[in-house]
């Protein structure tokens, strides 16, 4: 739109001159989020602490003015301080998200000016600009939609092609420049279908394909978004990371899909928010420090926040899955006002005991069994001796997985006898579980591939290998240059949790992110020196798939080996099997 360009020229940030004051484009929030459950736009100002309170107040100042001045009384505003900086956000009809991004960049312009002591433009042209885009933008047949399917109790899903009414085998889609009346709408035949959100730092791959292995055993067709690809039944729909809304909305338009398992990363919903408010289910698996430094997501409590947006795509009835042996979660948990069902390795632990007297379903680990508690009595769900994944027992945050994929199937309303097998027949390989503690024999060797790549799960990884013995320990490392050099520390000291006679320090070429060939392997080899390893334990590798045969030469009869291995992982499994 040439109007939207006139616009974009005419709204330059003056702020973004400022020495103490940086700010982000504006972005669109098309769900569910951090700071709220509405669409809208989004601006991220970081600055000094102490201006952070007098940004907050001058925007829902000149924030309000420009939307009462729009039109949009009914719309709301909010500010979000964190460590650093303030999230800036208003809300906006779901037909009028760009011009909700030039609304708040017109009233951002206000505020700058004020922080700047400069001269602001023409309230009324600035405004009369907005609104122009808002005419060229509106799209009434959507927002009748919109208001027809909340009457009729369905869920509804807009992007800038398409909206689709529905889920799955219930739903039906329709090109956004042709859509239809709602008296012309077959409302009989739309229906929404159980839908599961799975987050956390660690573990959301593996549970939501465990519950998709649920889906299936219960003679289902499901389907699954993840990091990896996007799943209906067998049939891969694409490859890639589709861990956020645009993945979601991909699957749920599948006219096949009976039950859908969402893989949610941080990422896509701190950029875009979550696509529906439909779910029966969500999980936070636990939240580490990993990822921290964007959206004014600083610290692992604000992170825990983000995590915890799940809680707002709950339908009435949806139920909140959380584990009561992570700190951070148990201390978020006191933000929401939804049903928790708690999981804990521990039948004492607070939340669960509490849970148990209030007659609140929850899951828990008594000696080796994994016990569902439905409010009333508790059911031996399985053993872990029954449950690959575990290895025994041994991989215990894979049973912290396993229970909360126990409740997400019980929420979702899976037979018992489908959620049984759904775990008996899920399996540490490639196949099932590609890149989480894969186990392969290699002349007369033990080795694990596994994609852990911050303490937190490299700490879990270690603990599960630390039990089982080996002549010699063999281990691969690398990172991505977009971590800290404390990072990179961190994470290599504790995968020397591993206790390794062997260490591999392997370059990632394509993903260095600005630093120099070398680097990281330097960083590496640093830390180890530094933990106590002599210089002749460490050897270099130019790439994984160079590093994992550079280990696979050296492996004997009773040695063990961890590949940590963040690229290349098709080509060293080639290499093993």
């Amino acid at each position: 739109m040439d109007r939207i360009e006139e616009l974009e020229n005419a709204l330059d940030i003056p702020c973004a001159h400022a020495d103490h004051i940086r700010v982000e484009d504006v972005r669109r929030l098309t769900g569910p989020g951090l700071l709220w459950d509405h669409p809208g736009a989004v601006l991220d100002v970081f600055c000094d602490d102490d201006s952070g309170d007098q940004i907050a107040a001058l925007w829902k100042t000149h924030a309000r003015h420009v939307l009462d001045a729009l039109g949009w009384q009914d719309q709301h505003l909010t500010c979000r301080r964190f460590q650093g900086g303030v999230n800036l956000a208003i809300s906006a009809p779901m037909d009028q998200l760009y011009s909700a991004i030039f609304a708040a960049e017109t009233a951002w312009h206000f505020c700058a000016a004020i922080l700047l002591d400069e001269a602001p433009g023409e309230f009324d042209r600035m405004i009369a600009d907005v609104a122009a885009v808002m005419e060229k933008e509106k799209n009434p047949a959507l927002i009748a939609l919109i208001a027809a399917a909340e009457a009729h109790g369905v869920d509804i899903l807009c992007d800038d092609d398409e909206i689709s009414i529905g889920h799955g085998t219930g739903s039906k889609v329709w090109p956004v420049d042709g859509l239809p009346q709602p008296a012309e709408v077959d409302w009989a035949t739309l229906y929404d279908i159980p839908i599961a959100f799975i987050t956390g730092t660690n573990g959301k791959t593996t549970t939501t394909r465990l519950c998709a292995a649920m889906v299936k055993a219960a003679g289902k067709v499901g389907g699954l978004t993840s990091t990896d690809f996007v799943r209906v039944g067998e049939d891969i729909l694409d490859r890639g990371d589709y861990s956020g809304p645009g993945g979601a909305r991909m699957l749920l338009r599948d006219p096949r899909l009976e039950v859908a398992c969402l893989e949610v990363a941080r990422g896509g919903i701190l950029r875009r928010g979550l696509p529906t408010r439909r779910a029966r289910v969500a999980v936070v698996t636990n939240v580490a420090n990993d990822h921290l430094g964007q959206y004014g997501v600083n610290t692992v409590p604000e992170l825990a926040q983000a995590k915890f947006a799940v809680h707002r795509t709950l339908a009435d009835d949806g139920v909140l899955v959380l584990n009561a042996d992570d700190p951070f979660v148990v201390d978020e948990a006191a933000n929401t006002d939804a049903t928790i069902w708690w999981v804990s390795l521990d039948a004492a632990t607070a939340p669960v005991k509490n849970a148990r007297s209030n007659g609140t379903p929850c899951a828990f680990l008594r000696d080796r069994d994994l016990v569902f508690f439905d409010g009333l009595s508790d059911q031996v769900v399985s053993v872990v001796s029954d449950v690959p994944i575990t290895m025994n027992g041994a991989a215990k945050y894979n049973v912290s997985n396993v229970l909360q994929a126990i409740c997400a199937g019980k929420a979702m309303g899976l037979p018992d006898d489908a959620i049984r097998e759904g775990l008996s027949v899920f399996r540490p390989d490639p196949k099932d579980n590609p890149g989480r503690c894969n186990e392969f024999a290699h002349n007369g060797a033990q080795v694990f591939v596994d994609f852990a790549h911050n303490p937190h799960s490299i700490a879990a990884v270690c603990e599960a290998l630390s039990g089982l013995p080996a002549k010699r320990r063999f281990i691969m490392l690398s990172h991505a240059g977009d971590r800290s050099d404390q990072d990179i520390h961190d994470v290599t000291v504790t995968a020397l949790q591993f206790h390794p006679d062997v260490v591999v320090a392997a370059e990632l070429a394509g993903y260095l992110r600005g630093r120099e060939l070398g680097e990281i392997p330097n960083l590496i080899e640093k830390a180890a020196i530094g933990a106590g390893f002599d210089a002749g334990q460490i050897y270099r590798a130019d790439s994984p798939t160079q590093g994992a045969r550079l280990i696979m030469d050296q492996l004997q009869t009773g040695d063990l080996a961890l590949l940590l291995t963040l690229s290349e992982r098709d080509e060293v499994f080639e290499l093993l099997s």
